[in-house]
């Protein structure tokens, strides 16, 4: 069961984090991989990794907030591999601001990245995937549906994502396009280490456990818990399923209400 054998999928963000455990585990289950991230020391290292291993993968470097460039990538890929299954729209940046102290440029950045990157790729994507089919699977947040502090602007990006998402499987049902969006509550990345590490010098482990403990189940959500999901929703054994929002947040949005 949910074997990608002979699918092709592309990743944003694969460099690291969430991303990079959805790449890894995808190529695992037969996938080929094509990793989009602006990062090219962690593309290149998480495209390494999966043909190390065995499996099939490139990194191809892209901002995905570049139209022209997303293009120029998916130009790329279709020459290597000649077929797109599944695009995994991750790649996205955070910003903790709430609607007074959020400067116009943190929002602008924020919208570019995560909302028109995701448009980007949608754009690129959906043509391809009019063909025969194909899955798309949107990375969005417990912050699209409920309210976090100082989060202002990623909120409003991630509302977006799932908006996005179920117009996409509104709009493309008809093509057999399936579309989804995972809203992932704290995840334990490279991102939440930089975070503190740049917010809470010397109170780092405390802090951890704090953020931690916002989870009613008491922890953190790991990457491949969500890439674990991800797969899922790529996978045949899924076909039924089309606009909808995944919470994976450890009893967060139910829990605490």
């Amino acid at each position: 069961m949910f074997r990608l054998d002979q699918k092709t999928a592309i990743i944003t963000g694969a460099g690291s984090g969430i991303g990079r455990a959805i790449a890894l585990l995808f190529a695992r289950q037969g996938a080929t991989v094509s990793i989009l991230d602006i990062d090219e020391t962690g593309g290149s290292s998480t495209a390494s990794a999966i043909t190390t291993a065995g499996g099939k993968a490139a990194f191809y470097p892209c901002n995905v907030a570049s139209q022209e460039a997303v293009k120029k990538v998916f130009d790329a890929v279709d020459q290597e591999w000649d077929s797109l299954d599944i695009l995994v729209n991750n790649a996205g940046i955070a910003h903790v601001g709430d609607a007074e102290n959020t400067e116009e440029s943190d929002f602008d950045r924020l919208m570019q990245v995560n909302v028109k990157g995701v448009y980007n790729c949608l754009h690129a994507a959906i043509p391809r995937m009019k063909l025969k089919g194909g899955v798309i699977i949107n990375m969005a947040s417990v912050a699209a549906s409920v309210g976090i502090a100082d989060r202002f602007a990623y909120s409003t990006t991630k509302g977006a994502i799932a908006a996005m998402t179920m117009s996409v499987a509104k709009d493309f049902i008809r093509f057999n396009i399936r579309c989804n969006c995972i809203s992932p509550g704290r995840v334990h990345t490279p991102f939440v280490d930089g975070f503190l590490a740049k917010n809470y010098l010397g109170r780092e482990k405390e802090m951890f456990e704090k953020l931690a403990k916002t989870q009613p189940i008491g922890r953190m959500g790991t990457p491949e818990e969500i890439a674990h999901l991800a797969l899922y929703l790529s996978s045949d054994e899924a076909s039924f399923i089309t606009g909808c929002d995944y919470p994976i947040d450890g009893g967060f949005m139910t829990l605490n209400s």
